[in-house]
C-alpha cells in the first residue's frame, strides 16, 4: 500500500490571534479570551505572552488574573472567529478536498494524491502557512507525516508558526524518542501508571508485550501498542460524524441545592433544543446531564429518563452546591433511523 501523506494544520492561539489581528493596540500585551472573573469564567485560549506567566486554557479566570495581574481579558466573539475559520477552511480545500475539520482552528488534510508542488508535503505546508498569513493574518503551525497521529504531534513540535515534517524513513527514530505523555489518550493517570513501571519514552513502552499492555490498560493497551510504534490507520474523513450536542452554564453564584438545579433546567433544555434545530434536528439516542460541584468535582450521567430524573440522580452523587450545569444528547448513528421521543418527557 502506498504511503499516505497527512498534514495537521493548527492555528496558533486562534481566538487570541484574531483579537490581536483586529486590535493592533494590544501589541505584545498578555491577552486571554474567556469569561469574566465576576461570573467565574474560564480561559478559552491565551497568547504566548500570557502563557509565559503560566496562564493556560481551561484555567479559571480568577486564577489567570492572579498569575498575571496585567492580563488583558476579552470576551469571546464566536461569530467573528467562525468567519475567519471559514476562510481558512476554504484555503485548505484549495489544496485538497480531503479535509477533516476538528474544530474552528485545526484540521487534517490528506494530500496523498495531490500533485501540486511536485507532491512535496514540505512545500504544501509552506504554501498553506504563507497563504493563511497573507489572507487572514493568522499564523498556522503544520505537521506532515504518514498518518494522523504523527502529523498532529508534528504540528505541535515547533509552535508557534512551526512546520515539522516526519518523512517515512524518520518515523522509527522520531517515535522512539517521543515521551509517552505526547501520545493521544495518555493523561496524567496513565502517564503515572507508566512512570511507575519505569516507562517514560516510546522506546521503553515497546518493551512491554501487547498482552501486558492490554492487561494493564484494557482496550487502550492495544492502542498504546500501536502508537508507540508509530502506527495509526485512521483515514482522513471529510464528513466527520457529530456524536453529541450539548449546552452548559457556569453560574455567577453556586446553586445551593437540588431544587435550584431543577429550576435551571428548562432554560438549559430550551437552549439545547435551539442548538439541535441549528444542526438540522439530528436524532438523539439518549440524554445526559453534567454537574460540576463547588469543589470542582465533576459528574456526568447518561440515560433515557426525563431530565429532572437525570438531574436528581446526578446531583445526588455530590449532594453539594453546584457551579456548572450542562445538558446534552448523544446522537444516533446514521444507520439508526428511529428517533427516540426524548423531549416529550422534558420538563
Amino acid at each position: 500500500m502506498a504511503t499516505r501523506k497527512i498534514l495537521h494544520a493548527d492555528c496558533d492561539c486562534f481566538y487570541a490571534a484574531v483579537e490581536m489581528r483586529d486590535d493592533p493596540s494590544l501589541g505584545e500585551a498578555p491577552l486571554a479570551v474567556g469569561g469574566s472573573r465576576e461570573r467565574r469564567g474560564v480561559i478559552a485560549t491565551c497568547n504566548y505572552a500570557a502563557r509565559a506567566f503560566g496562564v493556560r486554557s481551561a484555567m479559571p479566570t480568577a486564577q489567570a488574573l492572579r498569575l498575571c495581574p496585567d492580563l488583558v481579558l476579552r470576551a469571546p466573539d464566536f461569530e467573528r472567529y467562525r468567519a475567519v475559520s471559514r476562510e481558512i477552511l476554504a484555503l485548505f480545500h484549495e489544496l485538497t478536498p480531503r479535509v477533516e475539520p476538528l474544530s474552528l482552528d485545526e484540521a487534517y488534510l490528506d494530500i496523498s494524491a495531490v500533485t501540486r508542488f511536485q507532491g512535496s508535503a514540505t512545500w504544501m505546508g509552506q504554501w498553506l502557512k504563507a497563504e493563511c498569513l497573507a489572507r487572514t493574518g493568522i499564523t498556522l503551525s503544520v505537521g506532515a507525516a504518514p498518518n494522523k497521529f504523527l502529523a498532529k504531534v508534528a504540528s505541535d513540535w515547533d509552535k508557534p508558526d512551526g512546520l515539522w515534517v516526519v518523512p517515512p524513513g524518520a518515523v522509527e527514530a522520531f517515535v522512539a524518542a517521543l515521551p509517552v505523555n505526547r501520545l493521544p489518550g495518555v493523561g496524567p493517570a496513565t502517564a503515572g501508571k507508566l512512570d511507575a513501571l519505569g516507562i517514560r519514552r516510546c522506546d521503553e513502552l515497546r518493551s512491554l508485550p501487547r498482552e501486558a499492555l492490554i492487561e494493564q490498560f484494557g482496550k487502550f493497551g492495544q492502542r498504546l501498542f500501536e502508537l508507540c510504534r508509530g502506527q495509526d490507520e485512521r483515514e482522513v474523513r471529510p464528513q466527520r460524524e457529530r456524536k453529541s450536542v450539548s449546552v452548559e452554564t457556569t453560574f455567577p453564584r453556586d446553586l445551593p441545592d437540588l431544587a435550584s438545579c431543577q429550576a435551571a433546567l428548562p432554560e438549559l433544555v430550551a437552549r439545547l433544543e435551539a442548538r439541535l434545530a441549528r444542526h438540522g434536528h439530528p436524532p438523539p439516542s439518549h440524554a445526559f446531564v453534567k454537574v460540576r460541584f463547588d469543589d470542582f468535582s465533576l459528574t456526568t450521567l447518561e440515560g433515557s429518563a426525563p431530565w429532572d430524573t437525570l438531574m436528581t440522580q446526578a446531583w445526588a452523587r455530590g449532594g453539594r452546591p453546584v457551579r456548572l450545569l450542562g445538558v446534552g444528547v448523544r446522537l444516533r448513528p446514521p444507520e439508526a433511523l428511529r428517533q427516540l421521543p426524548l423531549f416529550d418527557e422534558a420538563p
